[in-house]
């Protein structure tokens, strides 16, 4: 098989490259070694807010109850709720290879086994195959994480897949792990009727996250009951007996129903004999690219595997900037700009830019900070989400970073991306009208603060 462009992997990065060929005319074969729509589709984004989403209203009448001007009682049918999600994935899945066909990409159904500089042999029903390219696109994303002493059995330790298909709610949950990822799925589970039991390395949850962030997440999962530990290590994990039992280092012993392992993300690149070409693989499998995603003269590494930004949206942009360079559009270095990053549920975290404590470390002048707390908020006070703050980074007069906690940010994000990529001023600020109410008014108090 022959074509002018080769992409291996169909998540967001492979996709979004995929259209961004065809639109252009280039003959584009992607192969795909299991789903459509990678981690993002079956595994992470899509099917975690779809469980988020059916255990907002708890978290919506928790505030009218402490309002003391509602109650109720809510009830989330979590069997119906995994067909759901189910469903969704699936025609999402065919929609996409609907869209592929349509616009004429050859959708390859198959691994890719050993990669070249202008050749790469795929498996495609246990028969090999060569495909010949003048550019190949490598998007082959990222799997869960696993450390020694620290793996899935897929019985009682599960992974943030494994858990995903759970169709009865455990009684009792530890979360090893205090991203985004273990963060959002301990809330869901929480809401549900887990006990939770948060157990991190770090000093603080959210370790990535600003420190005030941190802190005020620590205390609305502490008023939700959750028990918390930082700066513990795992010395063992196993099923025993049926539930989870993690022995920590200080000699502690936890048994939940369930555990989430929630450590991070690795690439999925092994096997791939990348140094071949050339390419440079530093730590778990991270492929290192140049200023045009080039891993080496011919191959792109785009999205998780390169270890850039482990988010969807920025993968996607990474894979359509390299169709645009591959045809010829684009010269100048990949520079995206500010990418924003959210954390879902309630409470949700948005951050965008520098965090105070990164602007300080890379010696930028002046550096100040303005920030608004949510109480002040009509909506945040309407709903009865009145902790949280967002706080503005400042240098030298120029916005360069947001980041905020609490009700409903995430819906900040895409002007605060905006308006850090645009380093407006407080004057261009002040000039901006912000509709009345709504809880963006929240990001101006920070602004001009």
């Amino acid at each position: 098989m022959e074509t002018e462009l080769f992409i291996v992997g169909g998540g967001p990065a492979g996709y979004d490259a995929a259209l961004a060929a065809a639109r252009r005319g280039i003959k584009a074969i992607l192969l795909e070694k299991e789903h459509l729509g990678g981690s993002c589709l079956n595994w992470g984004c899509i099917p975690t807010k779809f469980l988020l989403a059916a255990v907002a209203p708890l978290a919506e009448m928790e505030g009218q109850e402490r309002l003391k001007v509602a109650s109720g009682q809510y009830r989330v049918d979590l069997p119906a709720l995994a067909d759901r999600k189910k469903r969704h994935i699936e025609a999402t899945r065919k929609a996409m290879a609907a869209q592929l066909e349509k616009l004429g990409v050859t959708l390859l159904r198959g691994e890719l086994k050993m990669i070249g500089a202008v050749k790469s042999v795929v498996e495609i029903e246990g028969e090999p195959k060569t495909v010949s390219y003048k550019r190949c696109i490598l998007a082959t994303g990222s799997r869960p994480a696993a450390k020694p002493g620290l793996k899935a059995d897929h019985d009682a330790v599960l992974n943030s897949g494994d858990i995903l298909g759970l169709r009865e709610v455990p009684e009792s949950l530890v979360v090893i792990g205090a991203g985004f990822i273990g963060l959002e799925l301990a809330q869901f589970f929480s809401r549900m009727g887990s006990a939770v039991t948060l157990l991190e390395v770090a000093e603080r949850i959210a370790p990535a996250e600003d420190e005030e962030v941190s802190k005020a997440l620590a205390q609305s999962f502490k008023r939700q009951g959750w028990a918390m530990h930082t700066g513990v290590r795992v010395a063992s994990l196993a099923t025993v007996d049926g539930q989870a039992r993690v022995e920590l280092e200080d000699g502690r012993v936890i048994t939940a129903a369930k555990c989430l392992l929630a450590v991070g993300r690795q690439p999925n690149s092994r096997n791939l004999m990348l140094e071949m070409l050339g390419a440079e693989v530093k730590g778990a499998g991270w492929v290192h690219t140049d200023e045009h995603l080039l891993a080496s003269p011919t191959v792109y590494a785009v999205g998780d595997v390169n270890g850039r930004t482990l988010l969807a949206h920025a993968a996607s942009s990474q894979g359509e900037w390299a169709v645009r360079h591959f045809a010829g559009e684009e010269t100048r270095p990949y520079e995206p700009g500010p990418i924003p990053g959210c954390m879902y549920g309630a409470p949700e975290t948005m951050r965008v830019g520098l965090l105070e404590a990164e602007a300080r470390a890379q010696g930028l002048e002046d550096v100040t900070v303005t920030r608004a707390q949510l109480i002040a908020n009509p909506i945040a006070q309407a709903h009865g989400a009145t902790g949280g703050l967002v706080k503005c980074v400042w240098s030298e007069g120029r916005l360069k970073g947001v980041t905020a906690v609490g009700h409903g940010v995430a819906s900040l994000a895409t002007l605060s991306t905006v308006l850090v990529g645009q380093g407006f001023t407080r004057k261009q600020c002040e000039d901006v009208v912000f509709p009345h109410p709504t809880l963006d008014e929240a990001l101006r108090a920070a602004l001009l603060a």
